[in-house]
């Protein structure tokens, strides 16, 4: 069955499942209990009852945002079914409320089991959430920082202390990445205060940021390597991969070098000794790359 075609069955499904009595319609003299009629629906959703037998039939195929939104209030989707919804019309899935910041289980436990690898846990809006010790022996202590500075976007736009040290094609990568992913939790949290906030306030204090977002960029999080200038250590050169987390829109940094490597001995050195010989270090804020 193609896609529209599971569009449609879905649609007859959900239709035939909810009683005129439970959408608000009249009851039925006649005594009928189950289901919707095309008319009814179409009276819900101010759609027509043609382009309704179409969408279920399959050959209306492009509904748009604003007709999935109507079909989902009327048909009184849940969360989970409106998601399916919109992705079977080929459309992104709405998100509104605020940047969920919950962390899984299951990713907690891979920070437990990664221990030889520093990981920095974000939200959609680059809030760097939870760590892994290793994480902040590499690049310094998040705990120590305040709740802005935990920020990535913050941090690299407004020039904060950093241990990373980028190429200016690497850095000119990070920044259009970082960019597109803020732009796209505005569109996912459009209700989120504090992202609107964090936006504007970096528009006001970064006029790079402010050209990069009225450009409209376009970037993505690929692989890349980043040189961390550790105070005690020296220069740790390590692959840098942005893991993406289903359904809580969760972004997982995780350095990594290569075995046998001089980069890979000195992770093992932090994973021993963690924060405890950092002394004074102006940048013991969390540098999330």
């Amino acid at each position: 069955m193609t896609r529209h075609g599971e569009l449609g069955t879905a649609l007859h499904r959900w239709r035939d499942r909810i009683a005129p009595a439970e959408a608000g319609l009249p009851a039925d003299e006649s005594g009928r209990t189950g289901g919707l009629r095309h008319e009814e629906l179409a009276r819900l959703t101010g759609l027509s009852v043609d382009y309704l037998v179409r969408l279920e039939e399959g050959r209306a195929t492009s509904p748009s945002v604003q007709v999935l939104t109507s079909l989902a209030c009327a048909l009184r989707l849940s969360d989970d079914e409106r998601r399916h919804l919109f992705l079977l019309a080929g459309q992104s899935p709405p998100a509104v409320g605020r940047v969920p910041d919950h962390v899984p289980a299951s990713v907690r436990r891979l920070l437990g089991r990664l221990a030889g690898t520093p990981i920095g846990v974000h939200d959609a809006s680059w809030n760097l959430i939870t760590w892994n010790p290793l994480w902040a022996a590499l690049v310094g202590d998040p705990a120590q920082a305040p709740p802005r500075g935990r920020n990535a976007a913050w941090q690299h736009f407004t020039g904060q202390p950093s241990r990373i040290v980028h190429t200016v094609e690497q850095e000119a990568g990070f920044e259009a990445a970082l960019v597109a992913d803020l732009r796209a939790a505005t569109v996912r949290y459009p209700t989120d205060v504090r992202l609107r906030f964090l936006i504007g306030e970096l528009r006001r204090a970064s006029n790079r940021f402010a050209a990069l977002w009225n450009s409209r960029i376009a970037g993505a999080h690929g692989t890349g390597t980043w040189t961390v200038h550790h105070p005690d250590v020296g220069p740790v050169t390590v692959d840098c991969d942005t893991l993406t987390v289903p359904g809580c829109d969760l972004r997982i940094a995780a350095y990594s070098a290569a075995p046998g490597t001089d980069a890979a001995e000195r992770l093992a050195l932090l994973d021993v000794i963690g924060t405890d010989v950092i002394g004074t270090d102006p940048a013991a804020a969390p540098a999330e790359r």
